[in-house]
């Protein structure tokens, strides 16, 4: 298994989301990522979202589509319970490419616009939460000094 830090960056690569600053946390189930749904649609009988995820440092905003997988009741690190757009697609952690079920939610006050879930880690991942950006070579990409 390949260890990583209590945060690293990941990549969506079906996405067009690279170097994504990620919190690594197996105290969540589900993956989630900030993303903003436009709308849901149908092509070729099968369901689709396309989404925005904002990156107000940089003054960008990436527009994407994936497969709707499901809603679900996703609960928050504040007790409230959610109903949440999943999603399935490729996630890549430490050169490590498989598909994740990642929840679309409002992480615009949260540091990190992905959190990687227990789920994803499973049978893939040992976490080492005195480290960060095990898998990133150069600068901390969210605070801009050495890891």
């Amino acid at each position: 298994m390949v260890t990583v830090g209590w945060r690293e960056l990941v990549g969506l690569p079906d996405l067009g989301l690279a170097a994504l600053p990620a919190k690594i946390d197996t105290g969540a189930r589900t993956s989630s990522l900030h993303g903003t749904v436009l709308e849901q649609y149908e092509r070729d009988g099968e369901q689709f979202v396309r989404f925005a995820v904002d990156f107000p440092q940089s003054h960008v905003r990436q527009v994407c589509e994936a497969v709707h997988v499901d809603w679900r009741g996703i609960t928050s690190s504040n007790g409230e319970t959610q109903r949440r757009l999943i999603i399935k697609t490729p996630l890549v952690i430490g050169g490590v490419k498989f598909r994740a079920e990642i929840s679309l939610a409002d992480r615009s006050d949260m540091k990190f616009p992905m959190l990687i879930g227990r789920s994803a880690l499973r049978r893939r991942f040992v976490v080492d939460s005195g480290h960060s950006w095990l898998k990133t070579a150069g600068r901390d990409p969210v605070e801009g000094h050495k890891p």
